[in-house]
């Protein structure tokens, strides 16, 4: 039985959008004389709060979800969701850089970037604004060999520190930051988000702190990407993704930041060079200003959909 404190508030970004572009529907146009129904299985790369999962499982009945996710905590989030449909969706504790080659998919879901889940009750460190450890990781347990924030801000060099503030976060401020941790660090170890922030705000200008983008966000998001090392994960995850995705197979992938959005289209771009893969769409989709509205954090979502052939 999941309790109420740790029940998912996610709220799915693009969602009709995404599912609409893995082109479900289709049988005929697939190549198959028979119903395709029961022998289509989509991958949710991504499972998150699991809004994709549900809404595919609740459209077609007879679709099977193999989801995925690093953070073990968001499917004891979110399994209370899937009550009835136990028999249909399949959930592992991966990374989806290690996909492995034992099942060939009809579609893919990469929903990128973190859940409102871990940014609000992780308790890891991925929101800026409450006092918590600064892990940063997704793993749901971390082991002591495995990289956190800690490391990074109270181990790492000040020219590492600056251009992964700036090359992660595209901070203008990233070299001030860093001779920032620096001078911190001589004093006190930098264990909560807290110290971050306070830190971050003492090391950039006045007008910054007051700007419409919370000043500490580039930073958080620079270390969260360099601890999980999420651009490297994304190039082998989409290639692995690919590569067992069926023929007349559908991709849908939504980034949240120029960063991942400039991988996806590159490797999209790419695989339509290679005359590998069509384009669904030419250029991203984006969130309506209605969706906007109801759910803020879609304001920066991008979709784009590939078709394998």
């Amino acid at each position: 039985m999941i309790s109420e404190e740790i029940e998912s508030i996610h709220k799915t970004v693009l969602l009709n959008e995404t599912i609409e572009g893995l082109g479900l529907s289709r049988s005929q146009a697939l190549g198959n004389s028979k119903s395709l129904a029961s022998e289509k299985i989509v991958l949710d790369a991504t499972f998150g709060g699991g809004g994709h999962s549900k809404e595919i499982l609740e459209r077609y009945t007879n679709i099977k979800i193999i989801a995925l996710d690093q953070d073990g905590d968001t499917w004891k989030k979110a399994k209370y969701k899937f009550k009835g449909f136990e028999k249909r969706i399949s959930f592992l504790n991966i990374n989806f850089r290690d996909l492995k080659e034992d099942e060939k998919y009809d579609g893919i879901i990469f929903d990128l970037g973190l859940s409102s889940d871990q940014l609000e009750n992780s308790g890891r460190g991925f929101s800026f604004i409450k006092k918590e450890p600064m892990l940063m990781t997704m793993k749901e347990n971390p082991s002591s060999d495995d990289l956190t924030a800690i490391d990074i801000v109270n181990n790492w060099s000040e020219e590492s520190l600056a251009d992964i503030i700036y090359g992660y976060g595209e901070e203008r401020f990233s070299r001030r930051i860093a001779k920032g941790i620096i001078e911190a660090r001589k004093k006190n170890k930098i264990e909560n988000t807290e110290d971050l922030v306070k830190i971050i705000s003492d090391s950039v200008p006045g007008a910054y702190r007051k700007g419409r983008l919370h000043f500490a966000t580039r930073t958080f998001q620079a270390l969260r990407i360099a601890v999980n090392d999420e651009l490297g994960a994304l190039e082998e995850g989409l290639e692995k993704g690919f590569g067992l995705l069926k023929n007349r197979g559908r991709m849908s992938v939504i980034s949240f930041h120029s960063l991942e959005d400039r991988i996806v289209k590159r490797f999209f771009r790419d695989k339509k060079e290679k005359s590998e893969a069509i384009l669904i769409n030419k250029k991203p989709i984006i969130a309506t200003i209605e969706e906007i509205r109801n759910n803020p954090r879609s304001r920066s979502s991008k979709l784009r959909i590939l078709e394998k052939i």
